[in-house]
């Protein structure tokens, strides 16, 4: 195969994974806490220099150097995908159940049939328990809830329902305005937060390893606000016109080294003397 169709192809593989990323951060610009995903390109050359170490051949060999393909060296090659997890805006509703992080790094502790999620996805609401519940139906835990098992409840005389900055919930005695505590939302903050893993829906699986300790003082609840997603739509457009166009130039590329070239080389070995 000839070098240039190689890399010509390698870059249009590299784009076509780009394009799929940008689509999935547009198609969740409007989904509350959604983060978005980002890619890092690179090339044979820095991922030979990450991996060299842990090659079966040693590095000072003559096999190791064959090893080094210069033809191969700058082909573009996706070498790390991330999740960026800057805020985004916060948008003011006013409803009760409606809670946002302020802070970068904080989730809400989700009860999924798949074990604990997290998520930045605020937009709770009661089920007909009066269950504090994600909009798929989830229980929102509470910080004592690994030691109750009991979910976050209200009752339909529950008029009044405050949360502080820390995720502490108070409600009113019945009949009047007076406050009593009750729960407190469940704010986890991950040790190594690039160890999360999406999993659909808003909920980030956490590392195992993580032992998901509740903060004592999250000071960041924002009661009646919701965390937009922290999508630049006109940055994501702007990119998938880029991808898009790079496309269509390895096309190009790939075209004049099948058809161009091959058809040269050809014509000229089929030219024999008699």
């Amino acid at each position: 195969m000839q070098t240039g169709y190689y890399a010509a192809t390698g870059g249009m593989v590299a784009q076509f994974n780009r394009m799929d990323t940008i689509a999935s951060n547009l198609a969740n610009a409007n989904t509350a806490g959604y983060k978005q995903d980002q890619l890092i390109t690179g090339d044979f050359v820095r991922l030979f220099k990450d991996k060299q170490s842990i090659l079966p051949i040693a590095n000072q060999t003559e096999e190791a150097a064959q090893y080094f393909n210069r033809s191969l060296s700058r082909v573009p090659q996706i070498t790390d995908a991330y999740t960026d997890f800057s805020l985004g805006s916060m948008q003011k509703t006013e409803n009760t159940f409606d809670l946002a992080l302020s802070k970068v790094g904080q989730f809400f502790a989700v009860k999924t049939p798949q074990g604990v999620r997290l998520t930045r996805d605020g937009t709770f609401t009661t089920n007909d328990e009066g269950k504090l519940v994600t909009k798929q139906g989830y229980e929102v835990l509470s910080t004592d809830y690994f030691q109750t098992k009991t979910a976050i409840t209200f009752n339909p005389d529950d008029s009044i329902i405050t949360i502080d900055k820390n995720g502490q919930i108070s409600t009113n005695v019945a009949g009047s305005t007076q406050m009593v505590a009750n729960k407190k939302l469940m704010v986890i903050e991950p040790q190594n937060i690039r160890m999360l893993k999406k999993e659909g829906d808003g909920f980030y699986v956490p590392d195992p390893a993580d032992p998901l300790k509740p903060l004592t003082e999250s000071g960041s609840v924002m009661q009646g606000y919701t965390e937009k997603s922290n999508v630049n739509a006109v940055h994501e457009m702007i990119a998938l016109v880029e991808a898009n166009r790079m496309v269509g130039m390895y096309q190009k590329a790939m075209d004049s080294q099948m058809n161009d070239l091959n058809k040269d080389a050809i014509e000229k070995l089929a030219v024999t003397r008699r």
